[in-house]
């Protein structure tokens, strides 16, 4: 439409653009009916209807909207659960994220990750991960350098908004672009199929799982890992600031005869940053159950940026 039919210059939303109308989950959508634009930090002439239309009558005009799409292919933002620390979710994203595993004992060492990951289709997501690490070994100074680059693709094969459902299949491909003498990488190819479920639960709380193989092309033993995780999600003041506690459980194990699963138990707690719920931190402490001998307590962190919904210094 029109400024002149309207009345004013902000663009309408096209809801029959599935790429947009299926994304967020209705929550949003009825936060911004209810109290208004601003409170995702949208523009000012949004109204708010919370005292003109009952929950009912809101999540009703939610329902209507989501009429607009037509592709049943687009798999609901309900079922766009809080990303974790290290378990990969189904849903496909359009994010960039910094990932910071900072060592809490033993030698110093401090592990960052990025990952980009783009949306393509309604099911699709290929993502690009850079590595970049900062140790001390024994008494050694500090050094650093960029590890192992991986590329990885992901596709939901299954969702259901009725059942709270939705399942993914994917991999990784990790190229030995790292100094493997410096501890900077493994110095081979490893080839890491999976498959991700996410379940919507009872009172905003779900269910996550992933599980796969971590292949390396020669040298080194095959692992199969799987990871389990859960949690629930408040919000402050009904549409306000978001947290959502979550643990994970994460086993390991290699092919080798005699080996074990190596388990780690990872508390952790999401929080958005600003009104319009794109930006998000996540910190947690990952603690080994057995072999601790073998591996360290970690205290990990992210910085999540939604770049879909807005640039990052939109919507505070």
């Amino acid at each position: 439409m029109t400024q002149t039919t309207v009345g004013f210059e902000t663009p309408l939303p096209d809801f029959t653009d599935c790429s947009f109308g299926t994304r967020e989950p209705d929550a949003d959508w009825a936060a911004v009916i209810h109290d208004g634009g601003p409170v995702r930090a949208f523009a000012e002439i949004m109204p708010a209807f919370g005292e003109a239309l009952s929950d009912e009558q809101i999540l009703g005009v939610v329902e209507h909207l989501r009429t607009f799409c037509r592709e049943a292919d687009w798999p609901r933002g309900d079922l766009n659960l809080p990303r974790l620390l290290v378990t990969e979710k189904a849903f496909p994203e359009d994010e960039a994220v910094w990932t910071t595993a900072i060592a809490a004992e033993g030698p110093g060492a401090i592990e960052n990750k990025f990952v980009y990951e783009k949306r393509f289709g309604p099911r699709n997501q290929i993502e690009f991960v850079v590595p970049f690490a900062i140790q001390k070994p024994g008494g050694a100074g500090w050094t650093g350098g960029v590890g192992d680059i991986a590329v990885g693709f992901k596709r939901a094969l299954f969702h259901d908004l009725a059942t709270g459902a939705i399942f993914s299949a994917g991999g990784e491909v990790v190229f030995p672009s790292g100094n493997q003498s410096r501890g900077f990488g493994k110095g081979v190819t490893v080839f890491e199929p999976f498959v991700a479920f996410g379940k919507i639960l009872p009172k905003d709380s779900f269910f996550q799982f992933q599980g796969g193989f971590e292949l390396p092309a020669h040298d080194l033993e095959n692992e199969a890992f799987f990871r389990f995780a859960g949690g629930r999600t408040w919000m402050e003041e009904n549409f306000g600031r978001s947290w959502t506690p979550m643990v994970e459980l994460l086993g390991a194990r290699e092919f080798a005869t005699g080996a074990r699963t190596a388990w780690d138990l990872l508390p952790q707690v999401q929080i958005t940053l600003n009104k319009r719920q794109h930006i998000m931190l996540n910190i947690g402490t990952r603690i080994p159950v057995n072999n601790s001998g073998q591996r360290n307590t970690q205290i990990l962190f992210y910085l999540l940026w939604d770049w879909f919904d807005g640039g990052l210094r939109d919507g505070w």
